[in-house]
């Protein structure tokens, strides 16, 4: 069985406009997807002197995820060839990507000089319009976009911010109509009217808007409760204002994002207008689109929405965090860092970035400078578990399990009196318990997740197969792995349990179809490999068994099972050190 390695890792944060939008939004930015990938490079290459060298190059650069360096290529091959549409459609995304919005935006225009059935440079054209207070642009850009599923959000709401923008405001709340007459956008309608009319000083038209928009969203997301909350609290409503608070709470009870509007209630402070700008409210409709994208794995358009927004308003932290986690996606660390240490030191989310920090860090190759970090947190924060949870975390990944438990019972006793949501940290400290040889302990963990969370599969298939291991409640284990299994019927390594768990108990015909499936759904895992070879050498089918093993091999197995592998391959299974659990 395979440890699963993200037992207790942090939940992704859901953004502002989650579970309204179509995925057909999406639709509208296919044609400037490319394939993507991992890593970036620590130095950028060179551009060559070939426009295809460099084409090619930057290609490549996209295909790794490297942005930084897929848009110097794309730059120099557009010096080359100014007016190529293929260069041009894919420099200025790979510039918006980069952070480079201000070049992204001058290369879009040209874009649209040569292609206008393409909706997105025209988005990039009329951020740089409202960044710059190109009101009037903006509007012309927009009522120019190609119709498309674009043109059923985000058109009409940047639109009616570049209006405010001019001092239109009737026109502005005119803008937002085609959302309101669509069902799935009906909300933001509210939500978007809300936020202009709390701009443009009317905090009754605000209020009802807010009220609105709140009474259709039992569980309102993290913008919308802040957002809300605020005009509530500035509208002499302090209790309206908790209510939604509250209400967010309730869904999400670990958060400390409320509590600067708490803290606001019970000191009597009014806040200020967060949304108090066109290029305020622009940004929020890019970080709307930018979490939506995200959703529907459309890396490069989040992207590019993340970061018009970010140009738009530098100081975002809910959308920092956004462009972070697509960074730590994309396994540009360095790069997710430095946008998580632009976050304010005051933002509730400052911590959730620190946090984010230590965990690229450690990943980096800087475990001390980690450690160090993830203890300032703790010992500023004495009542957080967050900084010790990932810590503790850290130590598991490490193998380090005897630390790891020692600090995640630091976490857990911050914690007091546990809630089924904390089954995860439970799952985690129970792995940790079982690596350092203390059963009894992990078993409990194990146990007690179970109770919180009864279809967990991945708590049910470590310690049904703990179980097995130890020959003890075996109708129970297989029982539990089996549930496990049509919980998880495509995860290899939760079926490899299965298959192991029949062959220790001796059914090795069962085990071996079990665990061709999971060779299928795993087929470099080198001890799910293995266990095949020995369920085949078992039944008699030795040759494939020898074959099984030396894929095994070819896969890089630690140090002991390799060990073990050679002496098999030398001779055979010895079918005494494998019988069945009786």
């Amino acid at each position: 069985m395979t440890v699963i390695q993200n037992a207790g890792g942090r939940g992704r944060r859901a953004t502002a406009a989650a579970g309204l939008l179509m995925a057909s939004l999406l639709m509208a930015c296919a044609a400037n997807e490319g394939a993507t990938g991992a890593a970036g490079k620590d130095s950028p290459a060179e551009p060559g002197s070939s426009i295809s060298g460099n084409y090619l190059a930057a290609r490549h650069a996209g295909v790794v995820g490297d942005d930084q360096e897929a848009a110097s290529f794309l730059t120099a091959a557009l010096a080359q060839s100014p007016d190529d549409p293929v260069l041009l459609g894919r420099a200025y995304s790979a510039l918006a990507m980069d952070g480079r919005v201000a070049e992204a935006v001058e290369v879009a225009r040209r874009f649209i000089a040569v292609e206008q059935n393409v909706a997105l440079p025209y988005v990039v054209v009329a951020t740089g319009d409202i960044h710059d207070g190109r009101f009037d642009d903006a509007v012309r850009t927009l009522d120019n976009i190609p119709h498309g599923p674009l043109s059923l959000f985000l058109t009409p709401v940047l639109k009616a911010w570049a209006d405010f923008g001019a001092g239109r405001i009737d026109a502005a709340t005119a803008d937002l109509g085609p959302l309101k007459a669509n069902p799935p956008t009906a909300t933001l309608y509210d939500v978007h009217a809300a936020w202009l009319s709390d701009a443009a000083g009317d905090s009754a038209a605000a209020l009802a808007h807010a009220r609105d928009a709140v009474a259709a969203q039992p569980e309102p997301w993290f913008r919308l409760a802040d957002l809300a909350g605020q005009i509530f609290e500035r509208a002499g409503q302090p209790a309206e204002a908790a209510a939604v608070y509250e209400r967010y709470l309730s869904r999400h009870p670990d958060s400390q994002l409320m509590q600067p509007g708490f803290t606001r209630l019970h000191e009597g402070v009014r806040p200020g207008i967060e949304i108090a700008t066109a290029q305020d409210g622009a940004a929020e409709v890019l970080f709307d689109a930018a979490g939506i994208a995200g959703r529907q794995n459309s890396r490069e358009t989040a992207l590019v929405f993340g970061r018009l927004g970010l140009y738009l308003r530098p100081d975002f932290p809910e959308l920092q965090i956004l462009i972070g986690d697509m960074l730590e996606s994309d396994q540009r660390l360095a790069d997710a860092n430095e946008v998580y240490a632009g976050i304010d030191p005051n933002s509730p989310l400052s911590v959730t970035a620190q946090i984010g920090i230590a965990r690229n860090l450690d990943r980096l190759g800087h475990f001390d400078e980690a450690q160090r970090l993830l203890r300032q947190l703790a010992a500023e924060r004495p009542s957080d578990a967050d900084p010790l949870t990932e810590l503790a975390d850290i130590l598991r990944r490490k193998e380090r399990f005897a630390e790891a438990v020692e600090v995640y019972d630091e976490a857990i006793a911050r914690i007091g009196t546990l809630q089924p949501r904390h089954w995860r940290l439970l799952y985690a400290r129970g792995i940790a318990l079982e690596r350092s040889n203390q059963w009894p302990r992990a078993e409990s963990d194990f146990v007690q997740a179970l109770k919180f969370e009864p279809d967990q599969p991945f708590v049910l298939n470590y310690l049904g197969y703990s179980w097995v291991e130890q020959g003890r409640n075996l109708d129970q284990a297989e029982a539990m792995i089996r549930k496990a299994v049509e919980l998880q019927p495509n995860d290899g390594y939760i079926v490899d349990s299965l298959g192991w768990v029949l062959f220790r108990l001796g059914r090795y015909d069962e085990a071996v179809i079990e665990l061709e499936q999971a060779v299928e759904l795993r087929p470099e895992d080198a001890a799910i490999n293995d266990h095949l070879g020995d369920a085949y050498w078992t039944v008699g089918r030795q040759r494939e068994a020898r074959y099984q093993w030396m894929a095994a091999l070819a896969s890089g197995p630690e140090a002991k099972l390799k060990a073990e592998i050679e002496k098999k391959l030398e001779r055979g299974l010895l079918r005494e050190a494998n019988a069945g659990v009786q």
